[in-house]
C-alpha cells in the first residue's frame, strides 16, 4: 500500500507534497510543506527508525497523535516497514484509549507528548524519531492486515476494523467516481488525521494521483477555512456536512480556485448543497461509504446526483439494496450493501472472523431507481453521527454507568434544526446537568459528548423491556 501510494514520488521529487496549515491569532500560517522526495525520504527512515526498535513484521503500533505531518508520514512509516498502524483519534480520553489498547496489543505506541495515554501502558513510548538508515518497503499478499481503524459497535465498544493492503487499490474507484482527481489538483481536507475520510481522501488518494495534499491543521476555525482555501488555491475541498455548515456561517473567501467540494461522513441534506452552490459558486458532491469500507455510491463533475439523491454507485462497484436478506425491487426501500469481493471491504472486525456471505449490510436504508441513484432514507439501527463519527448510544451510556446522582440515561441523535442534529442525553435522578458535562469530559472524546442534557420522570420502555430510543427522537421537540 504505502509503495503504491508513493508510487509518483521520484518523478514529481521536488513538487508539494503536503502542506499543513495552522492559524496565530486569527491569522493563517503555514507549519510544513513536504515535497514527494521529502515524504518519500522521511517514509523509509522512519520505517527503518521503527525496526530499529525491535518491531518485527505484523507488530501493531498505536498512534497518540495530533494533526500534524507526524501523523501521515508515521502511518506510510509504518506500513511500509511492514508493521500495521492503529490511528484513533487524539481526543480520546484516559478509558477510551486503555479500551483500543487492550483490544489491540500494542508493540510500540507513537506519542506527540500531548494526547492521553492508556493505563496501564503495557508497551514502550516512542516520541520521537532518531535518525536512522532507510528501509525498502516490504512488498507482500495484497489480502494481509495493512492498518487497524476503529468505529463504534452495536455492543458499545468500539471495535477494530481490519483492512487489508488492497484496499488502497480499491479507492482507485473514486479518482473518478466521486472526486474527479488529477495530478494537477490541490486537495484539501478540513478533518483530523485520524479519520478514514481524512486519511483516504485527503492524503492516500492525492499522493496515489501525484496531486498536492493540503491539511488543516489542529484548531483551524471554520470560519478560516475558505480563506484557507483561497490562500492555497486549493481545486478539490473535502469535509464533513456540518463543516460546510459551520462555514456558511461567515464570509466566504473568493476561492476562485476551488471547481468543487466533497462531502461524507454523514448525509448532505439539499439546503446545505443548495446555499453552498449559491454563494461559492461551485458544486458539492456527496458520497456514503463507511469505515468497513470506503466510500461506494457518491455524485461526481461527472455523474451529478439528482436533487435530494446520495448519487450513483461507482465505477467497479456492486452495490444492492437488500429486503429479507436478498436485493430488492426497484424503488423499495431495504438496507443498502457492498458486495463481499469489493477489495475496498474490511478483511473483517478484530477478534472476529473474516466477512462471510454475497453482501455485506451497511445499516442504512435507501432505495435504488432504475437508474442507479441512491436515495438514503435514515440508519436501520440506532446508530449516531457526530460530526462525521459513527458514535454507538450504547458506548455514550456506558461512560455514564457511574455518573453520581443519575439514576438511568437513554443518548441518541435529536434534530435541533432543519439541517442540524446533535447527541442528547435523556436521564432520570437528580443529577447536576454541569456534574454530567464534566463527567462526560474525563470519559468520552469530545465528538462523542453529548451537547444536550435533558431530564425525565422516566424513560421509554417497549413490552420487552428495551430502551426505546425512537420515542425520545420522535417526542423531542428543539429548544
Amino acid at each position: 500500500m504505502a509503495a503504491y501510494v508513493l508510487a509518483h514520488a521520484d518523478r514529481l521529487a521536488h513538487k508539494p507534497a503536503l502542506l499543513v496549515t495552522g492559524h496565530e491569532a486569527g491569522t493563517l500560517r503555514q507549519t510544513s510543506e513536504m515535497s514527494f522526495a521529502d515524504v518519500k525520504a522521511s517514509v523509509a527512515a522512519m520505517a527503518g527508525a521503527l525496526r530499529a526498535q525491535g518491531l518485527v513484521e505484523g507488530d501493531r503500533v498505536l498512534f497518540r497523535l495530533g494533526n500534524s505531518a507526524l501523523f501521515p508520514l508515521s502511518y506510510l512509516a509504518c506500513i511500509w516497514g511492514g508493521f500495521v498502524p492503529v490511528p484513533v483519534s487524539a481526543a480520546l480520553s484516559v478509558p477510551e484509549i486503555t479500551e483500543v489498547a487492550r483490544q489491540t496489543k500494542p508493540a510500540l505506541i507513537v506519542h506527540d507528548g500531548v494526547a492521553s495515554l492508556p493505563q496501564p501502558l503495557g508497551c514502550p513510548v516512542m516520541d520521537r524519531f532518531d535518525p536512522a538508515a532507510p528501509i525498502a518497503p516490504v512488498m507482500g499478499d495484497p489480502d494481509r492486515l495493512a492498518y487497524i481503524v476503529f468505529t463504534s459497535g452495536t455492543s458499545g465498544t468500539p471495535r477494530g476494523v481490519c483492512h487489508a493492503h488492497r484496499a488502497i487499490w480499491a479507492r482507485r474507484m473514486m479518482h473518478e467516481g466521486w472526486y474527479g482527481l488529477t495530478e494537477a489538483d490541490r486537495m484539501m481536507h478540513a478533518g483530523a488525521f485520524n479519520w478514514t475520510f481524512t486519511l483516504g481522501t485527503g492524503l492516500m488518494d492525492p499522493w496515489s494521483a501525484g496531486a498536492t495534499a493540503v491539511i488543516a491543521g489542529d484548531g483551524l476555525p471554520a470560519r478560516l477555512l475558505s480563506q484557507c482555501v483561497d490562500a492555497h488555491k486549493i481545486t478539490i475541498f473535502a469535509a464533513a456536512p456540518g463543516v460546510y455548515r459551520q462555514m456558511l456561517k461567515f464570509k466566504l473567501a473568493p476561492m476562485a480556485a476551488l471547481r468543487h467540494g466533497l462531502s461524507a461522513g454523514e448525509h448532505l441534506s439539499e439546503t446545505i448543497r443548495q446555499t453552498w452552490r449559491k454563494r461559492a459558486g461551485s458544486e458539492l458532491h456527496q458520497a456514503m461509504g463507511m469505515s468497513e469500507c470506503s466510500t461506494f455510491i457518491s455524485s461526481s463533475p461527472s455523474h451529478p446526483a439528482p436533487p435530494d439523491t446520495s448519487g450513483r454507485p461507482q465505477p467497479g462497484r456492486r452495490v444492492a439494496v437488500l429486503r429479507d436478506g436478498t436485493p430488492a425491487p426497484l424503488n423499495v426501500a431495504g438496507e443498502l450493501a457492498v458486495a463481499t469481493s469489493d477489495p475496498g471491504l474490511m478483511l473483517g472486525y478484530l477478534g472476529a472472523p473474516p466477512v462471510q456471505g454475497a453482501w455485506f449490510g451497511t445499516g442504512d436504508m435507501a432505495q435504488m431507481a432504475g437508474d442507479g441513484t441512491i436515495t438514503y432514507l435514515g440508519r436501520r439501527d440506532d446508530m449516531m453521527n457526530a460530526g462525521g463519527y459513527r458514535v454507538s448510544p450504547l458506548e455514550v451510556e456506558a461512560a455514564f454507568a457511574n455518573a453520581p446522582k443519575l439514576a438511568s440515561c437513554a443518548a441518541t441523535q435529536v434534530q435541533v434544526k432543519a439541517d442540524a442534529s446533535v447527541i442528547a442525553l435523556f436521564f432520570t435522578g437528580t443529577a447536576d446537568e454541569q456534574a454530567l458535562r464534566a463527567h462526560a469530559e474525563q470519559n468520552l472524546a469530545r465528538y462523542k459528548q453529548p451537547r444536550l442534557y435533558i431530564r425525565r420522570d422516566a424513560l421509554p420502555y417497549g413490552a420487552n423491556g428495551k430502551l426505546n430510543r425512537r420515542t425520545l427522537r420522535d417526542t423531542f421537540e428543539a429548544p
